[in-house]
């Protein structure tokens, strides 16, 4: 299982990025995917997440508006749109990927321990 997380870099305040995450090594569609960020000495925290056959979409209160995940099952690539940016969107995004059967997905997606797989991050830097 790899998953391959892409599309960071610096812009400005009110600029827009695409972030990829491109999966290998399992099959895409039978799993859900997420996407959290970090910065140093905290938490990873949850960005947002898609259920495996995309039906349900979750995000953050923090990006909620802003963000839209989605997905290419034909080219097994997890994307992470994300319009006017703030500086405080300033970390490493990850992205990750569980084949957990949820309960409460709405619950579930947005715990860190939840998720098996995970990308080896991509930085966005948002300036002011």
């Amino acid at each position: 299982v790899q998953l391959q997380a892409s599309g960071g870099g610096l812009v400005q305040a009110g600029d827009s990025l695409r972030l990829s995450c491109a999966a290998s090594g399992f099959t895409f569609s039978r799993y859900h995917m997420g996407w959290f960020r970090q910065t140093p000495g905290n938490e990873r925290e949850f960005v947002a997440a898609s259920t495996r056959d995309s039906y349900a979409t979750y995000y953050a209160d923090s990006v909620k508006g802003r963000s839209t995940i989605s997905r290419d099952y034909a080219k097994n690539t997890g994307i992470l749109q994300m319009d006017s940016l703030k500086p405080e969107d300033t970390a490493i995004y990850y992205c990750a990927a569980t084949n957990k059967a949820f309960s409460a997905p709405q619950l579930g997606v947005r715990a860190p321990e939840s998720f098996a797989y995970w990308g080896q991050g991509t930085l966005v830097t948002v300036s002011s």
